[in-house]
């Protein structure tokens, strides 16, 4: 079979880090052309990898045609760069949050539907091994039903991260629309959705700007979570974790305790009320100072070749999407806010 033909739009850290180094890697894709608005950045890939550079996506779909995109831009584009390639019959894996509204994430997804192409969203929280071990120990029923929780995503910010450090689109509001919880909160949203195989009836939060002086954003996000199976818990998301970087969730069940990633050597470990205590080395969770290879690619390529359903779908960006959306309107009202209401 051909090589899938892959484009990435946007040339910043997340492609640098993962989409790039990931087609690089699977022996089923091809990279073909790379596109970003400094040109320079776009020519340095495509010197790499024998592709062509552009300044501009549109010029790009129109003369290289590719199969796939990978778009890893600001927030605000994200839409119109996917509909753009879905609407030219081409693939597209998008980088989260899918899109800065629900509207805009509903228009994804019907694009990628007319023209009969896969839409895959960024969420690789899903393809950690510690956190695919985790789902796999609750679904054995040996913890029983989760009661209450608490999931947490903090770093020190983009500044850190982002190749423009402090002067990162991250931290523009017409670009990034949203701060902490669109580049880690919504991570967060969707990993304790899919793990609980559940959605968030009902969130309450405290969003705001505690530290960063370089930005128009949020940097803290502290929210309280009810699950429509009744479960209650909490998600942080931060861009001020100075010291101590955290991707960690506890899940309290009635048998037990499952601990996710608070611990560097035993990823995952689950204490039972009985006395028994099970250490899980599975592999660990990736960080911005230690990047493991996120499995999104892979999967999306996989969905491609195969013809089948990718492992995260429009409809799951859009789910988790919504509750990070409604956690600004919960900051904004004053008031719990019902997700599906």
């Amino acid at each position: 079979m051909s090589k899938v033909r892959i484009a990435v739009i946007g040339c910043g850290s997340i492609s640098k880090h993962r989409h790039i180094p990931e087609y690089a890697s699977n022996p089923n894709a091809e990279l073909v052309a790379f596109v970003d608005p400094i040109i320079e950045r776009a020519q340095q890939f495509a010197d790499t990898y024998g592709a062509k550079a552009y300044s501009d996506y549109e010029t790009m779909l129109a003369e290289v045609k590719p199969d796939a995109v990978s778009v890893c831009t600001p927030n605000a584009l994200h839409a119109p760069m996917s509909i753009a390639a879905a609407k030219a019959g081409v693939h597209v894996l998008v980088e989260k949050p899918m899109a800065v509204t629900d509207a805009e994430a509903e228009a994804m997804i019907q694009a990628a539907k007319d023209s009969g192409v896969q839409l895959m969203v960024g969420h690789n929280q899903r393809f950690m091994p510690p956190h695919v071990k985790a789902k796999q120990i609750l679904e054995s029923g040996v913890l029983g039903k989760v009661l209450t929780f608490r999931t947490s995503f903090g770093h020190p910010g983009p500044d850190g991260w982002s190749v423009d450090g402090a002067n990162s689109w991250f931290f523009r509001k017409e670009e990034a629309l949203m701060g902490a919880m669109g580049d880690l909160g919504v991570h967060k949203s969707d990993l304790i959705r899919w793990m609980l195989n559940d959605e968030v009836a009902e969130i309450g939060a405290f969003v705001g700007t505690l530290h960063k002086e370089v930005t128009q954003v949020d940097d803290n996000a502290s929210c309280i979570l009810r699950m429509e199976n009744g479960a209650i818990g909490t998600l942080v998301a931060s861009w001020t974790y100075y010291k101590g970087e955290d991707n960690s969730t506890i899940l309290w069940c009635e048998n037990g305790v499952m601990k996710i990633g608070t611990h560097p050597d035993d990823q995952v470990i689950v204490e039972l009320r009985n006395g028994t205590v099970e250490k899980h080395k599975v592999g660990a969770i990736s960080t911005n100072d230690k990047q493991e290879s996120s499995g999104v690619v892979d999967a999306f390529l996989e969905s491609i070749v195969n013809g089948t359903t990718p492992a995260v779908t429009g409809e799951e960006g859009r789910a988790s999407l919504k509750v990070i959306l409604c956690a600004f309107e919960s900051q904004e009202t004053g008031k719990f806010v019902s997700v599906n209401g």
